[in-house]
């Protein structure tokens, strides 16, 4: 995924300049501390899971790889796709 196609108007960068020093290293610290954040969370949330799991008999060592088990899992859903699930449950019944 590339994630560097927004491009700023001028006046955002203006007003992105008067606070900080380097915009894109902001950005890619923003981006950077975002995605560890999330990892925490992940990781936080399927440890547990996966070692109540009596199917798994084994943890990678590695962060990447666990992560790479719990998106490969058939019940891992995205935010996206708990998002609509969770929407679609609060839907009113169909009328008839």
């Amino acid at each position: 995924m590339n994630i560097k196609s927004r491009t700023l108007t001028t006046t955002e960068e203006q007003v992105l300049s008067n606070d900080l020093l380097d915009i894109q290293a902001w950005v890619d610290g923003a981006v950077d501390g975002k995605i560890n954040n999330c990892k925490k969370r992940m990781l936080r949330e399927w440890q547990p899971k996966l070692l109540a799991d009596p199917a798994v008999t084994s943890l990678p060592a590695t962060e990447e790889e666990l992560i790479a088990l719990i998106v490969a899992r058939d019940d891992y859903k995205s935010r996206t796709e708990r998002d609509a699930e969770s929407e679609a449950s609060m839907a009113p019944p169909a009328s008839e």
